[in-house]
């Protein structure tokens, strides 16, 4: 309302463009429908930026093995002065003249230097020294005198975690050499300019990533005490998908591009006849981000010596991205009470979770759900060097048992026995895809490995899941490593209805073949666009190569002997819906539609129940029971109208909006089960972003934002996330009550500081709405 207070927390971006250090302007306007607009008094405060992330603190975790420390390695310890010498004054003299030493150490490791262009690191913001492991890199020494080949020697000690080793690939001792050869830690003098030299290092493809310490020792053949010079700037070594000798090497310039280097995505959402998309902010160059992968890494407790497989990083990443037992990055809550953290729903970038996992010194975020695990491991993945990204699947089966199959457990009365049916179907449920070689496996599996941090269920005794590679999910070859079984359960489990005999034991009735695995997606290559990767994950449902990987696969699951007689099935029942379904505020309709394939007539009744769902396919409760009497003459299809008024359904939502109708039913004649679950959201409306004024780097420039309640309620407590890579820094708009179907206008003043295309997105945040965003696309020139 007119009179009501905003309130902005969060700090505001200012960035890398130089002297540009102004604010975040927010003004706020509330009106209902017909009721003139009135402007709110608008706020201007000063935001504090949060304090760079080169203080670490060490983690409190009682790993005694190898670990990356996140300090900057000593200073050199002064070298003692040499006892005085006995030999005379003028011998003394030219062994001093004689030494050699380091004066200073140029990594050339600013952004617009050779060694970040050519490894790609450019993007990170700052001048540490990042690079990617099997290509060489450069860097410049200042001597106290010329270098001579023939007299001196000069080699790089290169230190990663408390204990470095030789042995472990800890501890890399580089010699100098005349030629470089690929494979291994060498250097060659490549300039040499009076007491000036130029090196050229090469990293064999296979070595550790991590933060590495950096060491220069020299001395004469002559016998002199060797000087040794510790730089006072950190190497940090990520995996290279642009080498072909690394096992995350990706032959496709523009799959490098997108699934290394692109920074904001798409993530997925809805059920699979109403797909939503939400833009996420990966944000794996920003500041502090690759200082945060880093500490993460070092909290997992893996030992540095481990971090060169990539197999096994992502192994490890995908149980600390979830805090279920190792104090990991990101709570997990679907109770739908968050009162005590963020909700799930009002994130939209890794960013500031991540920054905040690591200032806290690993005290874990509240709260994430599926998408949010996953957009943080494609920010973690893609910060590394691993080609990553986020892959929705609708209709995503939860195996809870191993029989490779989704169990439906009805009683006499076709009734469900809720305290059995512990296998669930979520509307969606969102992973990663990452890209690596397979050697672990027989040949044929590399590529693309489905990699999961969302704890569902124990591997190993840990809340992860994964790699677990797309060749063997396809074929049904759930034998292969790591957590296929599970993930096959996902994409092509069939659901098999039992019904309880009168002696307690159970019948199968029904086997539904295409009921899981819909519509699988990512954000296509170089676009905003949906692409469609099911062909991936599974043989085309019901071709002959899909059946067989469906029967390979169970004969490994807890219930090889599960698949029947198939049942004559000449009645089908299907749920429709019109256009992108129903909407938030109004009646929900759909349409049961009933066929009888046969020439004879048919009597059936269907037993109808739709029920309120949590998106994991868990219920939360029944809303409505009714029967429906079905009669159809041969060869006759008919259509019911089926209603839900929004007073039945509006005090009982829970996130996402998604609520499952389930419809179950025997033929008379023929004895045949009919059965159908079909599962819908109430589609909520959106936050439109229109962008005012010229978006050029270092000018203020606003964007008004504006939204719609669309029921006829109050909506309590309403906060707006609004953040934009390169425009502005994330930060929450309190909004305050939303009178029903009125119309919130928000507009940002906002100064960008990096050109070319950018995102501004925005969130809204309540308990009686969720899943409601924007994103504006802002094309920003240089000044």
């Amino acid at each position: 309302m007119p009179g009501e207070r905003l309130a902005v927390r969060g700090t505001s971006e200012v960035g890398r463009f130089p002297g540009a250090a102004p604010p975040t302007r927010v003004e706020l306007t509330i009106h209902k429908d017909g009721e003139k607009k009135l402007e709110e008094g608008g706020c201007r405060r000063w935001f504090k930026k949060m304090c760079p992330c080169c203080c670490k603190r060490q983690s409190n975790t009682h790993d005694v093995t190898d670990k990356v420390e996140f300090v900057k390695p000593p200073a050199p310890t002064p070298t003692p002065e040499p006892a005085k010498l006995t030999v005379e004054n003028g011998e003394a003299k030219e062994m001093e003249e004689m030494k050699l030493s380091v004066c200073s150490v140029d990594l050339l490791s600013s952004k617009t230097d050779q060694n970040r262009k050519e490894h790609h690191t450019e993007l990170f913001q700052g001048d540490d020294m990042i690079i990617r492991r099997g290509q060489t890199f450069q860097i410049e020494m200042e001597l106290n005198r010329p270098f001579s080949a023939d007299n001196d020697k000069l080699y790089l000690d290169l230190k990663t975690g408390p204990l470095p080793l030789v042995s472990k690939g800890t501890h890399v001792i580089i010699p100098l050499v005349d030629h470089l050869e690929d494979e291994r830690w060498e250097a060659k003098i490549v300039e040499q300019n009076g007491n000036k030299i130029k090196l050229s290092v090469n990293s064999p493809a296979s070595a550790v990533i991590g933060l590495y310490g950096l060491t220069v020792t020299t001395s004469t053949l002559k016998g002199v005490a060797a000087n040794t010079y510790n730089s006072d700037k950190n190497i940090v070594m990520l995996f290279n998908p642009w080498c072909e000798e690394d096992a995350v090497f990706l032959d496709d310039e523009e799959e490098r591009k997108e699934y290394v280097l692109n920074d904001i995505g798409r993530i997925y959402y809805g059920t699979e006849k109403q797909i939503g998309a939400r833009t996420w902010n990966f944000g794996q160059f920003h500041e502090g981000v690759l200082e945060a992968c880093m500490f993460i890494l070092e909290k997992s407790d893996m030992p540095p010596s481990g971090r060169g497989d990539a197999v096994n990083v992502v192994r490890v990443l995908s149980a600390m991205i979830n805090a279920q037992d190792d104090f990991g990055v990101l709570v997990g809550n679907w109770s739908g009470d968050y009162s005590d953290g963020v909700s799930p729903s009002a994130w939209s970038s890794s960013v500031e979770i991540l920054r905040k996992y690591h200032s806290s010194n690993g005290t874990p975020v509240s709260y994430g759900q599926c998408w949010v695990f996953s957009g943080i491991t494609t920010t973690v993945l893609r910060c590394l060097g691993i080609p990553a990204r986020s892959v929705t699947n609708f209709q995503s089966a939860h195996d809870t048992d191993v029989s490779l199959t989704t169990d439906v457990y009805l009683d006499e009365d076709m009734e469900p026995i809720d305290y059995l049916n512990s296998d669930s179907v979520w509307n969606f449920h969102v992973w990663n895809d990452c890209w690596m070689a397979r050697q672990d496996l027989p040949p044929g599996h590399g590529g693309w490995q489905a990699v999961d941090s969302t704890p569902q269920e124990t591997s190993q005794g840990t809340f992860r899941c994964g790699p677990a590679s797309h060749n063997a999910i396809r074929s049904g070859q759930v034998y292969l490593k790591h957590d296929t079984p599970f993930v096959f359960a996902e994409v092509n489990s069939d659901k098999i209805f039992w019904q309880r005999n009168p002696d307690a034991g159970f019948t199968q009735i029904h086997c539904e073949k295409k009921a899981v695995g819909h519509h699988i997606s990512t954000k296509a290559v170089g676009s905003d666009e949906r692409a469609d990767i099911t062909h991936l994950y599974k043989y085309q449902e019901g071709s002959e190569e899909e059946r067989i990987a469906v029967e390979t696969a169970s004969r490994f699951g807890s219930k090889p002997d599960t698949y029947s007689t198939a049942l004559a099935e000449d009645v089908l029942v299907e749920v429709k819906m019109e256009g992108e379904g129903p909407r938030m505020g109004a009646d929900a309709k759909l349409s049961i539609v009933v066929k009888n394939l046969s020439s004879q007539p048919r009597r059936t009744t269907l037993h109808s129940q739709v029920a309120v769902m949590y998106y994991t396919g868990v219920l939360k409760g029944t809303i409505r029971k009714e029967q429906i009497p079905v009669e159809l003459l041969p060869n006759e299809e008919k259509t019911f109208d089926w209603v839900l008024p929004y007073q039945q359904y509006q005090n009982q939502l829970v996130d996402q909006a998604a609520l499952m109708l389930t419809l179950s039913g025997r033929v008379n004649e023929t004895q045949q089960v009919v059965a159908n679950q079909t599962t819908f959201r109430l589609r909520t409306p959106d936050l439109n972003i229109t962008p005012l004024g010229d978006a050029i780097v270092g000018k203020e420039m606003a964007a008004k934002i504006t939204f719609t309640n669309p029921l006829p309620r109050m909506l309590k407590g309403v906060v707006i996330r609004v953040e934009g890579l390169g425009l502005q820094k994330g930060h929450e708009v309190i909004v305050g009550d939303v009178g029903d179907h009125s119309t919130v206008t928000l507009t940002e003043h906002f100064v960008p500081t990096q050109h070319g295309p950018r995102k501004l997105v925005a969130c809204l945040d309540c308990k009686q709405l969720t899943q409601v965003h924007g994103v504006a696309d802002i094309v920003v020139l240089e000044n």
